[in-house]
């Protein structure tokens, strides 16, 4: 079984779309559900969904680790003529996941109790993004 989530942003952050995919495996058993983000410039995270201060932290440590080319500590990049997000933004999805593995019981992903799906827009810009789903069954 298969489906794609669209996802649309609004500049740099986590968006979550835990609701989508557990209403997607609802009563289909057991499995196992791979989500791939078909995207170069944004990851995907499976994180705390409680307290939004975890999210911003995350982005505002990113932001530091990886900061835009027009930053002097980043002008050794070449390739930056498609705006000063859009290099960082590759690093940024070369180092988190573009993909994720997650078992299914019941017709529930086995997530813990703080733990959410996120989409991590590393552009500034807007973007609709797509999420390509595959739910195995045991």
């Amino acid at each position: 079984m298969q489906t794609r989530f669209s996802i649309s942003t609004h500049g740099q952050g986590l968006y979550e779309f835990t609701r989508d995919v557990t209403r997607w495996v609802a009563g289909q058993g057991d499995g196992l559900l791979t989500l791939f983000v078909r995207h170069t410039s944004c990851s995907l995270l499976i994180q705390e969904n409680a307290d939004p201060e975890v999210q911003s932290d995350l982005r505002a440590y990113f932001a530091r680790l990886v900061p835009p080319t027009t930053d002097p500590s980043m002008a050794y990049l070449t390739h930056t003529y498609e705006g000063p997000d859009d290099m960082p933004a590759h690093i940024k999805a070369a180092m988190m996941p573009v993909s994720l593995s997650i078992p299914v019981s019941a017709g529930r992903p086995v997530l813990g109790t703080w733990q959410g799906i996120y989409l991590f827009e590393h552009r500034d810009a807007r973007h609709t993004r797509t999420v390509a789903a595959h739910f195995l069954a045991d």
